[in-house]
């Protein structure tokens, strides 16, 4: 095991890391946290089965739909600049936009692609390339998309919508939407250790994915990445470190370590609001801008996001009352989502004291249970629900 510390932590953090990487089996992982004013962080394992070398705050992890929050902050770079209107329709900025439906992309505004409650399905499943028109092709393919509610109506999670902010960003600033994250975030946080392209990512030590074949045995996911058109929405690589001083900053007034206001503390801090309310969820009770919003035992709210890629995943959560951050990221499917939501629990407990309880199961029905069955994908996973007539479960695997 490797196992690093920057500053004391509860006793056991690396104990813990190394026993759930064990016990899930996942080969690399790493886990962040900031709490009291300090960054404390334990690794394990190794980048790649193939071609093992060790995992330490600094390896680079796909961090997923992570990569939202980026996006999310960089538009709002832009509206505090007076450039961007939250409340206008999109098509301000990417009149190019077609939809099956005429009236939604003539309604559709900035915020409802920011809160998920554009209406837009889930993604368009499509290859745009990797040259520096990859998200107005991905645009302009978005006419196959389907669009499921009225703009407004409710929340339901897209990554489709992030695409489309991507290109906001483009039209707005006139740069590539990676140039464009890079000058309004990157640059002057001092995120160095944080990527899109893989001409980046593989001069510097990079973890790959690993999901599990039919017997459970381990093997590289080698589709590596997403296409460049799902960056705004998945395609940043980061590292623990990278992230949790990307959390730091969340936390404060909108100012760098350098004292320059990056963004207004109103509208940092107003990403937090709750917009709309998730129903049913397990992942939160509402959307703020962006972040997945969550109340714990004891009033504790939080602000969340994770990200899976093929065989990579990444949970973030930050409880902004508290000043206090947690980092988890592994690197093999399905088990790296109960390792990365175990570090967290973990974290919360031994360093703030609050308790994630499981919900209690409702008893097994076996005709709404045949009601769920079956398998659902999207173009990062399959979900699986089977009955056996005494319990229904669920299993996760990569594409």
């Amino acid at each position: 095991m490797n196992a690093h510390n920057t500053e004391k932590s509860p006793a056991g953090l690396a104990e813990f890391v190394e026993q759930a990487a064990t016990e899930f089996g996942i080969p690399g992982v790493t886990v962040g946290v900031w709490a009291n004013g300090r960054e404390a962080f334990a690794s394990h394992g190794v980048t790649s089965l193939d071609n093992p070398l060790p995992v330490d705050e600094q390896t680079l992890f796909q961090v997923g739909s992570a990569t939202k929050t980026f996006t999310a902050v960089a538009l709002m770079r832009l509206v505090a600049d007076g450039r961007i209107d939250l409340d206008a329709p999109v098509r301000r900025y990417v009149p190019e936009l077609v939809l099956g439906d005429e009236k939604a992309a003539d309604t559709i505004t900035v915020m409802n692609l920011l809160n998920h409650t554009s209406g837009l399905g889930w993604n368009v499943i499509v290859d745009t390339g990797d040259g520096d028109d990859a998200l107005a092709v991905f645009v302009g393919k978005m006419a196959e998309l389907e669009v499921i509610a009225e703009p407004g109506a409710r929340a339901s999670y897209s990554q489709a919508a992030y695409n489309l902010l991507g290109r906001v960003l483009e039209n707005v600033t006139g740069l590539t939407y990676e140039k464009a994250v890079s000058s309004l975030l990157f640059e002057p946080l001092g995120l160095s250790n944080s990527f899109f392209g893989t001409a980046d990512v593989m001069t510097h030590r990079f973890a790959v994915g690993h999901n599990a074949d039919a017997d459970g045995n381990l093997a590289v996911a080698k589709e590596w990445r997403l296409t460049r058109g799902n960056n705004p929405g998945g395609g940043l690589a980061s590292s623990a470190a990278d992230i949790l001083r990307w959390a730091r900053f969340q936390l404060g007034d909108g100012r760098t370590e350098n004292g320059e206001q990056l963004l207004p503390a109103e509208l940092l801090h107003g990403m937090r609001e709750q917009t709309v309310e998730l129903r049913g969820s397990n992942l939160g009770d509402g959307f703020g801008i962006c972040w997945f919003l969550r109340e714990l035992e004891g009033g504790v709210r939080t602000i969340e996001h994770g990200g899976s890629a093929n065989g990579q995943f990444c949970e973030l959560l930050i409880v902004p009352e508290r000043h206090f951050a947690v980092v988890a990221m592994a690197n093999a499917g399905p088990d790296g989502i109960p390792f990365n939501r175990g570090a967290v629990r973990w974290a919360l407990e031994h360093y703030l004291g609050v308790v994630e309880k499981d919900p209690e199961p409702l008893p097994y029905d076996e005709a709404r249970a045949r009601e769920v069955a079956g398998a659902f994908e999207n173009d990062a996973m399959t979900l699986t629900v089977a009955a056996d007539g005494q319990r229904a479960a669920s299993t996760l695997s990569g594409l």
